[in-house]
């Protein structure tokens, strides 16, 4: 015998897709931060929080980064480090990553938790509302979250953009950098060149 299909069934099945689709979309969208938070269950406890470094790769497709690497302080691996990879939302890779230069200069640290305030989608946001990017159509974005430099461990945005150039649109340029207090949210220092569209 045949059941005949309720009028609840479909309404199951749009509710289902839908959480999956806004699951999926919300793992396409995370943050660094959040990124940082979700690395803690592929570390060990000597590690958990110890961030040293974030930063993207080039962004592709559009101006928010997909592809992540978050550095952690461990201080049972050589090089005193470990790296979870994501891409879209998700677990890559985990691996102790050639930081050859980093202890020398200091870059092997832990970033100040407390002074992390800052996330990635606040600093791209920050640094594309600067007045020389105002008639550039930007294309693609780079961020690393870092020390200042050797002697300063203030963390900084160092949020890299690309704009289409003027007479090959479908071509983008490297227009340079905006560093942003990962603590305040503040520019800090704009080194940008929109004369590289030409």
């Amino acid at each position: 015998m045949k059941t005949k299909p309720t009028r609840t069934q479909p309404c199951v099945c749009a509710f289902v897709l839908c959480m999956v689709a806004s699951s999926h979309a919300a793992a396409k969208d995370a943050t660094a931060f959040e990124l940082a938070k979700a690395s803690n269950r592929y570390l060990g406890e000597q590690s958990k929080d110890k961030v040293v470094q974030i930063r993207s790769e080039k962004s592709i497709g559009g101006l928010t980064p997909d592809i992540w690497h978050i550095v952690y302080y461990d201080p049972d691996a050589t090089l005193k480090a470990i790296e979870v990879k994501f891409g879209g939302g998700k677990k890559m890779a985990v691996s102790r990553p050639l930081r050859l230069l980093e202890p020398v200069m200091k870059g092997d640290e832990p970033l100040p938790k407390d002074k992390l305030k800052t996330d990635s989608d606040a600093a791209l946001d920050i640094a594309r509302k600067e007045p020389l990017l105002e008639k550039l159509t930007l294309k693609a974005s780079r961020l690393t979250l870092t020390r200042r430099s050797h002697d300063d461990s203030t963390p900084v945005w160092k949020v890299r953009l690309w704009a289409a150039k003027l007479k090959r649109p479908a071509e983008d340029a490297d227009i340079g950098e905006v560093i942003i207090s990962a603590e305040e949210g503040r520019v800090l220092k704009s080194d940008l060149k929109p004369e590289h569209v030409r």
